[in-house]
């Protein structure tokens, strides 16, 4: 995982950007119409968003089409996958551990004619 990728979506515009991204395809014109903010600043925020790898342009006729690159998000949630597994074993072990508390509990409420039978 690279950190230029959580640089990137680190700033709220960005991850702005990237969320319209998400339904597909869009001109820089549209990404700022739809957001409210400045060409200019919407052209900077693409440039760090395309140097972290996150989206990718292509030149359509006189506009340049930004469109999100899927890898970069696959790598992203692999990285993220890779602590289901710690964290499995941690709840896991939380789970025994107040399942073994409970057992204690109801052990020592119970009186020693309930542990023995007597009525």
């Amino acid at each position: 995982m690279h950190a230029s990728t959580f640089a990137a979506l680190g700033e709220p515009k960005r991850l702005e950007i990237v969320e319209l991204l998400r339904r597909g395809p869009v001109s820089v014109g549209d990404i700022a119409g739809t957001l409210g903010i400045r060409q200019p600043q919407v052209s900077k925020h693409l440039k760090v968003l395309r140097e972290a790898g996150v989206v990718e342009d292509e030149p359509v006729a006189r506009r340049r089409i930004y469109h999100l690159v899927p890898s970069a998000f696959e790598e992203l949630g692999d990285w993220v996958e890779s602590f289901e597994a710690l964290w499995e074993r941690r709840l896991d072990s939380l789970g025994d551990l107040l399942t073994t508390m409970q057992a204690t509990r109801s052990d020592a409420q119970t009186t020693p004619e309930e542990k023995e039978g007597s009525p």
